[in-house]
């Protein structure tokens, strides 16, 4: 594993955590984040652990947004 590469790949998946692509919704945003997160675990970036990490970070965030959208309870 190349620490440069797996710096660079976590970069990405926070970027597009914190700011969507443009047009971009909220579930695609998710599924996006988790599609990347499989992706780097599967080549080998990052292991188990980490791939949790990211995956809780990207549900909170999505349940978030959809909170947002929907006003709360």
């Amino acid at each position: 594993m190349n620490d440069d590469q797996k710096k660079q790949a976590l970069a990405a998946w926070y970027k597009l955590l914190n700011e969507p692509e443009i047009r971009m919704d909220v579930e695609e945003q998710y599924d996006e984040l988790l599609k990347t997160a499989d992706e780097m675990e599967r080549i080998g970036l990052i292991n188990s652990t980490e791939w949790r990490k990211l995956v809780k970070e990207a549900g909170t965030a999505f349940a978030k947004a959809i909170e947002g959208v929907d006003g709360g309870t």
